[in-house]
């Protein structure tokens, strides 16, 4: 489903990360690093993860001159069991709030909402965050943190951060135009510890139709990105939209996750980043101050998320997967 918009601006955007993600080729582009360990000065993982949600908020209520009074709606997703993360961390806002969850393609979902509020006219501002925790969501999804299990190089690495931007009616230098809510995918895979292999699936089909709906090309934009395929993943989706599609990605493509991590040097990280705020750190750092000093004019941010349900893995059933999709451009 394509939703063209009229009048949304993207007004500023923060980002706040944690120890490995410091440690990044992207590190001079965040706005705070929690540089010592994964706890960011609180006693537990969770608590963590909150306090990085409220950092990135607190920062860009700063950058763009705004209080909380000012924002109409928030809307914030995260891995953890009723998005606990989002609820705490926007708990000081005191604003209107949607909670939502589309895994790692939360991001883009929560932008393609707070988009269509602005353009119906019922919200001037909107502010749409996101976060995950490497702990937290090993914890949650896979063991406990002190087992210490070994994973095969196709595993990504959840990252560890909290993100925010603000969308606006109010005029600036990147105008949100237009964006495709993705469709569930089934494609037959049962491997947590290969999501990139479950998601890519999900990205051609969105890029597809997003490309044919719109009736582009890819070469009408300076860069596609995808949010956390990561090393493998990103190769399938190129594999995918060449034989099913006769699309070349070679000159435009990049993955989040394999650009948030040198991937020669933090051999942690494995195939790359995930989790929600995998895309959203490197797209509201790196895109964002791209887009506004034109060294893009069109770009394309496609979040990628694994539908998985430790519990349904546990009853033997496939990792279902999404791709939600924006385009921003500069003017």
């Amino acid at each position: 489903m394509i939703l063209n918009f009229r009048n949304v601006y993207l007004d500023n955007a923060s980002t706040v990360c944690g120890p490995y993600e410091a440690k990044g080729p992207l590190s001079k582009n965040f706005d705070k690093k929690y540089t010592d360990d994964l706890y960011a000065r609180e006693k537990s993982f969770e608590k963590a993860e909150i306090r990085l949600l409220e950092d990135s908020i607190k920062i860009l209520l700063r950058k763009t001159k705004l209080t909380s009074k000012d924002i109409d709606l928030v809307i914030a997703g995260d891995l953890l069991n009723q998005i606990a993360s989002s609820c705490y961390g926007a708990l000081n806002l005191k604003s209107p709030f949607l909670g939502i969850y589309t895994a790692c393609a939360t991001s883009i979902e929560g932008m393609l909402i707070g988009a269509t509020f602005i353009d119906s006219g019922k919200v001037n501002n909107a502010l749409v965050s996101c976060s995950s925790h490497n702990m937290s969501s090993e914890k949650q999804f896979r063991n406990p943190t002190e087992y210490g299990s070994p994973k095969p190089m196709t595993a990504t690495f959840t990252a560890t951060g909290g993100a925010s931007v603000l969308l606006s009616n109010k005029p600036s230098r990147i105008r949100v135009v237009n964006g495709l809510i993705g469709t569930i995918i089934d494609y037959n895979q049962k491997d947590a510890f290969n999501m990139g292999a479950a998601m890519a699936p999900a990205a051609a089909d969105t890029l597809y139709k997003y490309l044919t709906e719109t009736n582009t090309k890819v070469n009408d934009y300076d860069l596609i990105l995808t949010g956390d395929l990561g090393k493998y993943g990103k190769e399938i989706l190129k594999d995918l939209m060449l034989n099913e599609y006769n699309i070349d990605l070679s000159n435009n493509y990049n993955d989040c996750g394999t650009m948030l991590y040198d991937l020669e040097e933090q051999k942690e990280v494995m195939a790359g980043g995930s989790g929600p705020v995998c895309s959203a750190l490197v797209n509201y750092s790196t895109i964002i101050k791209g887009l506004m000093e034109n060294k893009y004019k069109k770009v394309l941010l496609i979040a990628t998320g694994a539908l998985f349900s430790p519990i349904m893995l546990y009853q033997k059933e496939n990792i279902l997967s999404i791709a939600n999709l924006i385009c921003l451009e500069a003017i």
